[in-house]
């Protein structure tokens, strides 16, 4: 048995299906058109379909085969439609005279013209006709379309004649790309040979760059919808950069170009070496058992790998989990590796193109845009091994690489300083000189100089190094980095692999440093220019997420990684001091910015303490910055920006040492004067009583123009006697929005304010408390901004201020609207997020701070402020964190005398509450959330 009739055994008994359709048939005197009939005979091919389908799967989980899978899936297909086609013809409408027009065939297009389909992929036919339609042949394609569609497939076909079919593919490349790829299926051959023969004959023949260029044009623009980066954590296997469509391509341009018809046809075109071929086929085989896979396990044609059933198609694949890497992670970081080679045959394939193209007389231009006619050469000034060819850097030689490797990472250093595009005839010898990279080369102190020096450029380190890691150099050169390449962390935070997140830091700290980010990060673009030493920066930058993926915290294993390779990169002891500590510690400020109170001195204090000099400072706010900005798009904001700034300027004054601050006392009634001054239109025996209605804390962490507005919102409170006030302010740049809510103190007002803010779909980021001497409670949030006009964003925060006061007037019921609203949102996430709580009285002087974090869901906010205020403690101030799928609420609390929660079994209990708080479902108000009340009463 051959090897393709075998792996298509037992799949689907096309000849017993036609007798027993046949058989039904004659139960009715062969009249095949009755409904009834039909119906049976549906029901049957149904069944036949199911049963094969099933048989096809079981195989792909026995032997992993993902192309194979695709060709079974045709078979089936193919089968299905030759049964249907004949029973047509000769039970429902036999011809019994046929004419020379009552004749046609049925032709596979597209995908399914290659012999390859996935579990929902469409089917695409062409019925192809001698002339013109006729009666009968209308009947036939009917029948077999209806049959198709009532079987569940969904069908893209076309009913043309061969003429029609070639002068449609001479102005349309969709069709054009179709009958590449035809293959007869069954019916007429002649008519199916005659359209080959003429299709090469007239549309292909000459017209091979045309196609090229229009479909590299079409290529591109699929990427840019899809997303420019092949290393987007939920990849589009279809059609995103790396995946199959990209391989189909090479496919097309194979059999258009070089008239070739299989991968080994291509080895003898000189395009792929046998192991060019052996990537481009175990690429492939992968990418379909992933695309099948996902088609088997959703039921849909789905092509996006989201997070939902990453780790289900993982384990179908069979990948298992390892110290420091879940089996996702292992099974997504194959899938990168994977798109990383389909990119590296695509630029190989397009080198034996230009290569093709160089030697015919008509511009290469039509063909990629690049070249005309043959190549001007010079070789480089300086570098004899290297020629500039029409713009492009490449080997002026044979055995460069080999007489000096380190010309491997020279001429990366080469085309950064000359600003030139590399020759993808070079890239192609780089790639297969790899094993040339050794461990004398990592060790030669040129090598290493030409490496710091293309990572420290000034122009665009980014383009240069990520163009090294696609080629395989950076992860040669620097073996840490190669752990890290296509690995991906398997969270909602993370958008991209983290070689991809790290060369893009490099990029957003290029682009800071060229001052192209001044309007987003004013701060980092004024300090970058006062930094002592770039290079450590830079070199920290690269280092910084190295040593994720594995077992130990990445920060501290990282550090360690930096102080044995800065030493080999040349930086002194100093330098290699300063990167090592700012790897350890590239977390730290972030931390600290959205998960502490910045007005709590002892933040401030500890924080300092940690960086011990402003030149650590700086350098650490560029660091983060360029970290949060490189995770994805829309991760970094304004808020998070004015809260690292915040942070810097509070701490600078304690790391210059010249700033001194005032004693306690002091500063509190410096703050009263200042507001006093602020205020002249107010009587002076008014001004005075409205200065004792706050407490120390309030005078030294509100910023005088909220000072000012709490005074005259309080005072018109107070006039109109109403109990509630309240206040919207729009901020742009830093995009929040901030409520002052002035309400009568009590412990559930926050969780009242945070449950009519989820209702109202805003979601809080910060929360200040402050109480008066006279009982009031001024309660300051600030929410993500929604809306870019500023009038329709103080509206959205006006009806969020109305719907609080309903809620504290008892006007409206938030509970019931927080739970119904919870679960209409709640969905199954495919994270795990394990609770976890810490109770610390050494972060604070004055406050005990509840750190909570576990999975995000809806209400969780709610939830939590709600617990806090069951087990009698006062929240002095929130900060809200999401990182991606996990969130960490930070809480500065104090029990109902003000003081510090020092008792440990109450401590205990704080964390058992809070722990049930966050693992309660949204919206599960009978079970948890009623033991949280009856639990703290």
């Amino acid at each position: 048995m051959s090897k393709s009739v075998e792996a298509f055994a037992a799949l689907i008994d096309s000849t017993a299906l036609r007798e027993e359709l046949t058989a039904l048939t004659a139960r009715s005197d062969g009249d095949g058109s009755d409904p009834a009939i039909r119906s049976q005979v549906l029901g049957r091919l149904k069944e036949a379909m199911r049963s094969a389908r099933k048989i096809v799967e079981e195989r792909l989980f026995e032997d992993g085969g993902g192309t194979l899978c695709a060709a079974r899936l045709s078979h089936v297909q193919d089968e299905i439609l030759r049964v249907i086609y004949d029973f047509a013809i000769y039970h429902v409408y036999r011809a019994k005279n046929p004419s020379a027009a009552e004749r046609m065939s049925v032709v596979a297009v597209g995908g399914y013209g290659r012999g390859t389909l996935a579990p929902g992929s469409d089917v695409d036919l062409l019925f192809l006709l001698p002339y013109k339609q006729t009666p009968w042949g209308e009947q036939i394609v009917e029948y077999i379309l209806y049959m198709l569609w009532d079987l569940g497939l969904k069908v893209g076909h076309a009913t043309r004649n061969v003429e029609e079919c070639l002068r449609l593919s001479k102005t349309d490349m969709t069709i054009r790309t179709a009958i590449l790829e035809a293959r007869h299926v069954w019916g007429d051959t002649d008519l199916y040979d005659d359209l080959v023969t003429r299709f090469d004959k007239d549309v292909v023949a000459g017209t091979g760059p045309e196609f090229i260029a229009a479909k590299l044009a079409e290529r591109d623009t699929r990427h840019r919808r899809q997303g420019t980066s092949r290393y987007l954590v939920e990849p589009n296997v279809k059609e995103g950069k790396g995946g199959l469509r990209d391989l189909n391509t090479l496919f097309w341009i194979s059999k258009y170009f070089y008239r070739v018809r299989s991968g080994t046809g291509l080895v003898k075109a000189g395009v792929f070496s046998r192991a060019d071929l052996n990537r481009f086929r175990k690429g492939e085989d992968f990418l379909w058992a992933v695309r099948c896979h996902l088609h088997f396990l959703t039921g849909r044609p789905e092509e996006r790998l989201s997070f939902d059933v990453q780790r289900e198609i993982a384990i179908r694949l069979g990948y298992t989990q390892h110290p420091g890497m879940k089996d996702v992670e292992r099974f997504m970081k194959h899938y990168f590796l994977v798109a990383k080679d389909v990119g590296d045959l695509t630029r190989i394939f397009c080198a034996a193109l230009e290569e093709q193209h160089a030697k015919q007389p008509q511009p290469l231009s039509r063909l990629i845009g690049q070249l005309t006619g043959r190549h001007k050469r010079r070789v480089l000034s300086g570098h004899p091994d290297f020629v500039i060819e029409n713009g492009r850097l490449n080997l002026a030689g044979d055995g460069v690489f080999e007489k000096d490797p380190v010309n491997l990472i020279r001429l990366f250093a080469i085309a950064d300083r000359h600003s030139v595009m590399l020759h993808p005839e070079l890239l192609k010898k780089v790639r297969r000189s790899l094993k040339l990279i050794n461990a004398a080369v990592r060790e030669d102190a040129e090598a290493n100089r030409l490496f710091l020096q293309v990572l420290t450029s000034r122009s665009d380190p980014e383009t240069i190094l990520r163009k090294m890691n696609e080629v395989g150099v950076l992860g040669r050169f620097l073996p840490d980095f190669g752990k890290v390449v296509a690995m991906m962390q398997f969270s909602m935070y993370h958008h991209y692999t983290v070689d991809e997140h790290l060369l893009r830091s490099i990029g957003v700290l290029g682009e800071i440093e060229r001052g192209e980010a001044g309007e987003d990060h004013p701060l980092s673009t004024d300090l970058i220019k006062s930094i002592q030493n770039r290079k450590v920066l830079f070199v920290a930058m690269l280092l910084h997420d190295i040593a994720k993926g594995r077992p130990e915290d990445h920060s501290v294993a990282g550090a360690r990684i930096a102080r044995r390779l800065c030493p080999r990169l040349g930086l002194s002891s100093s330098e290699t001091d300063t990167v090592a500590w700012l790897v350890e510690h590239h977390l730290d400020m972030s931390t600290t910015a959205q998960s502490r109170d910045l007005a709590d001195r002892k933040t401030i204090e500890d924080f300092a303490r940690e960086v011990q000099s402003l030149e650590r400072l700086k350098l650490l706010l560029i660091l983060t910055v360029a970290d949060i900005r490189a995770v994805g798009p829309n991760v970094f904001n304004g808020w998070k920006g004015q809260l690292l700034r915040t942070l810097y300027y509070e701490c600078e004054p304690l790391l210059t040492g010249g700033h001194s601050l005032l004693p306690h006392d002091q500063r509190v009634a410096a703050a009263k004067a200042e507001l006093a001054e602020a205020l002249p239109d107010w009587p002076a025996e008014a001004r005075e009583a409205y200065l004792e209605r706050h407490y120390p804390a309030y005078w030294l962490r509100v910023p005088l123009d909220r000072k000012i507005a709490d005074a005259r919102m309080i005072r018109e409170a107070d006039a109109s006697k109403s109990g509630f006030s309240s206040r919207v302010v729009a901020h742009a740049f830093e995009e929040v929005t901030e409520i002052t809510v002035l309400a009568a103190d009590h412990p559930k007002l926050l969780s009242t304010i945070a449950g009519a803010c989820f209702v109202a779909g805003a979601n809080i980021v910060d929360a200040q408390i402050d109480t008066t001497t006279d009982g009031f409670a001024l309660d300051t949030i600030f929410m993500s901004r929604e809306l870019p006009d500023d009038a329709d964003e103080l509206r959205r925060g006006e009806r969020i201020c109305r719907l609080i006061e309903q809620a504290l007037r008892g006007q409206e019921q938030l509970p019931e609207k927080v739970a119904n609203k919870a679960a209409a949102r709640t969905r199954a996430k495919p994270f795990r997020v394990e609770a976890e709580v810490l109770v610390n009285n050494s972060w604070s002087n004055r406050h005990t701070v509840l750190e909570i974090s576990g999975l995000d869901r809806p209400g969780l906010l709610y939830d939590l402020t709600r617990a806090i205020s069951a087990l009698n403690l006062n929240i002095n101030s929130a900060h809200i964190a999401t990182f991606g799928e996990r969130a960490v609420d930070v809480f500065y609390v104090t029990d109902l005398t003000g003081q510090k929660v020092g008792n440990i079994g109450r401590q205990e209990l704080i964390r058992d509450r809070l722990r049930e708080a966050v693992e309660a479902e949204a919206g599960d108000e009978p079970a948890k959330r009623r033991k949280l009340r009856l639990g703290a009463a």
